[in-house]
């Protein structure tokens, strides 16, 4: 060791350990890190969404306690889970339905109601269950909904998934009544590396999504998504506008809008299913995206607008981050507002 000390001198082999020592805290740092992330990649789905709908688990769950491992033939218990369902926002036409299953289901054997709700509510999503795939190129989704739904800020957050995904996402601002919108839409397209096709302020919105499919085509992008206005549902003239961005939407490209995604508020409630049946009635929903389920004591919402437009969820959101806009996974989203077996 003095051999080594008098050839290179000490100072020389200070300098050597500590870039050994430096070196060394490098590698534990970066497989502490890469431990940490692949230990969140295999963290099932339901641990983050029990703690995102816990305001919905501790509505719902905590009102069904006590009951669920009642006999789901017990005719008093399933009148109380008839006015718990009706009250949670399920709907009175989704819950006529769980009861009619949860009877069904009991049968003779009279199992734990906790079990034949599941299955039942499993059961509706089940149906309609149908995977979103880049079936043309481009797909064209046309995303509607009213202001304040979060309908932009979700357009955003899924083009930014598919682009990290590697896909190739063009964005059209077809919310041209409201000057914020485009801004808006801007930001997310330079965050997430999307291209964009802007219209003016008050410009026709059909135009501009026009122009974007057809921008799509020429750019080679798997996936358009084109915001939409979204004045008040109750107002006619907004339901003829979007009736004539459908129409001019599928000018552009035979078959678009592959997708027309309604964007929901899980805090309005009821509103949202009167919401859902005008548009559906307008233009045709295929898909729904629920926003601000992390803020609601209720949670039936969901359930309800599977069930009566009878078509899939496509994602939930459940927080500000981009990865808080989710797909959509049935069974985590029901152990998480009714709890597992082993709750």
């Amino acid at each position: 060791m003095q051999a080594i000390v008098e050839l290179v001198g000490s100072e020389t082999l200070a300098w050597v350990l500590v870039a050994a020592v430096a070196l060394l805290v490098l590698v534990l740092i970066a497989l502490i890190i890469r431990v940490a992330a692949r230990r969140k990649e295999e963290t099932p789905v339901r641990k983050g969404l029990d703690l995102e709908l816990a305001r919905a688990r501790e509505g719902l769950f905590g009102r069904l306690q006590g009951m669920l491992t009642a006999g789901a033939g017990d005719k008093e218990v399933v009148a109380q889970l008839e006015e718990i369902l009706v009250t949670s926002d399920f709907g009175i036409e989704t819950t006529e339905y769980l009861i009619k299953r949860v009877r069904e289901k009991a049968g003779s054997q009279n199992r734990h109601l906790h079990e034949v709700l599941k299955e039942a509510i499993l059961e509706i999503f089940d149906e309609v269950d149908r995977p979103f795939e880049l079936s043309a190129a481009p797909t064209v989704v046309m995303v509607v909904g009213v202001n304040g739904v979060g309908k932009t800020t979700s357009i955003g957050k899924v083009a930014a998934r598919f682009q990290r995904e590697g896909k190739t996402v063009l964005l059209g601002s077809g919310d041209t009544f409201r000057a914020a919108a485009i801004e808006q839409l801007t930001i997310w397209a330079e965050r997430s590396g999307a291209d964009i096709v802007k219209g003016q302020p008050e410009g026709d919105p059909a135009a501009v999504c026009f122009d974007a499919v057809k921008a799509g085509q020429s750019r080679g992008s798997d996936l358009v998504l084109c915001d939409t206005a979204g004045r008040l549902h109750t107002k006619s003239n907004l339901m003829e506008e979007l009736k004539k961005v459908k129409r001019v939407m599928g000018k552009a490209m035979e078959g678009a809008p592959h997708e027309i995604w309604l964007v929901v508020d899980a805090t309005t409630g009821q509103n949202a299913m009167s919401q859902a049946r005008l548009f559906n009635d307008a233009v045709g929903i295929t898909g729904i995206i629920m926003t601000k389920l992390d803020g609601t004591a209720r949670g039936g919402t969901l359930v309800g607008l599977c069930r009566e437009l009878r078509v899939p969820i496509r994602y939930i959101g459940v927080g500000e981050t981009v990865d808080d806009l989710r797909p959509f996974d049935a069974q985590s989203y029901v152990e998480a507002i009714l709890g597992s077996d082993t709750d």
